[in-house]
């Protein structure tokens, strides 16, 4: 299918987000629930910058409480999949958040009753969604079952893996060359692309793709960024540094705890020369990316706009994450009535997706049920 946008690279901006003083409805039709409270107030650890290169000092409270809080207090092995749980996981908070975020798997029929007669797009994370979350992110391998589950899912609807890795890190681990690809948080999109900002490419198997990439031109800045952290992060047992192409991460988790403020603070000193960077948190890993306005819901919706499916009535677009990143595009299909959200998570947390499944092994399930559905509307 060709990929065809009038979609223009964004313009850089201040990282802080925009409040519309409007609040669109949902169509009643899409809520599986009564939705009330407080919206999603975001956890993006984003750094005020009222003058260039401001930045607030790492040992603040809001820093090493929202580093804590992307850290359940352990883990367990649940089948073939590493879990990160709470010691109350069953507690009444998590059936309390149930009610308001219920299991996809159990509004399955509901899903699919909306779903009818529409396209459907599949958006997919990567790491805690096909992948269990585990201490080294070299060994996040997904299985091969899960690999077939998303093979099928993409013979029937146009998928997409929306990662916040190095695209051509996620493109080797999923290792299927039918779904389309973004990386580094959508900043890095390949497919058959026409875009007057996109760039002739090949994938591996020598195939010629085009590729968007909207921060292109911060490239050299964040392979020097990388380069820094590396070597100013070397002596923290533990600690991990990535580069991702358009954003460069520092994982944490493996780091002891007590070294938290240390590493915070070792990035602080590298980014406080980078006014056109900022720093977002995930989990158990500091990001530094662009100040550019792009994330995973712009990536959805250009990607939507590129295959020909923005038409509202016609398509149910369905992006299943576990990360905070994945937040930015909970709220695209939310708040323009687009599909649905679903979150991966085995404990309670704020978020703007309207379902959740529990662990990899649920997003397979779930993705095998769309599949026998589909097969089932065909047959009939």
């Amino acid at each position: 299918m060709e990929l065809k946008t009038n979609h223009a690279a964004p313009v850089l901006t201040d990282p802080a987000p925009t409040i519309s003083k409007s609040r669109l409805g949902i169509h009643s039709s899409l809520l599986p629930y009564s939705q009330q409270g407080a919206p999603f107030s975001g956890k993006y650890i984003t750094i005020p910058r009222k003058k260039p290169g401001k930045l607030d000092d790492v040992r603040s409270n809001g820093w090493l409480d929202a580093m804590k809080s992307s850290s359940p207090p352990r883990k367990k092995l649940n089948k073939d999949f590493s879990v990160e749980v709470a010691s109350d996981d069953n507690d009444n908070a998590y059936l309390s958040w149930m009610l308001k975020h219920p299991s996809a798997l159990n509004f399955f029929e509901r899903i699919t009753s909306f779903a009818r007669n529409k396209k459907i797009a599949v958006f997919l994370d990567y790491d805690g969604t096909l992948s269990p979350i585990v201490d080294d992110p070299d060994r996040a391998l997904m299985s091969d079952a899960m690999r077939d589950a998303v093979r099928n899912v993409a013979k029937y609807f146009p998928t997409a893996i929306i990662s916040g890795r190095n695209r051509d890190k996620v493109y080797k681990l999923v290792g299927l060359t039918e779904l389309y690809y973004a990386g580094s948080h959508g900043m890095d999109i390949m497919g058959p692309v026409t875009n007057t900002d996109s760039v002739n490419s090949t994938d591996q198997q020598g195939k010629e793709v085009k590729l968007f990439q909207p921060a292109k031109e911060f490239l050299p800045m964040i392979d020097e960024v990388f380069r820094t952290l590396v070597e100013n992060t070397k002596g923290i047992k533990g600690a991990k540094v990535e580069n991702h192409k358009f954003c460069a991460s520092v994982h944490y988790r493996n780091v002891d705890e007590k070294n938290w403020s240390t590493i915070a603070q070792r990035v602080h000193d590298v980014l406080k020369d980078y006014p056109r960077l900022r720093l977002t948190h995930g989990r158990k890993v500091l990001e530094v990316r662009p100040v550019i306005e792009w994330n995973k819901g712009k990536a959805v919706e250009f990607l939507l706009e590129s295959l020909g499916l923005n038409s509202r009535d016609g398509v149910l677009s369905i992006y299943i994450g576990d990360d905070r990143t994945d937040e930015d595009a909970f709220k695209v299909l939310k708040k323009k009535n687009r599909g649905y959200g679903i979150l991966v998570s085995p404990i309670p947390k704020e978020t703007s997706a309207f379902y959740s499944l529990r662990e990899p092994a649920e997003v397979m399930e779930f993705l095998k049920a769309l599949v026998s559905w589909k097969e089932q509307e065909e047959a009939n």
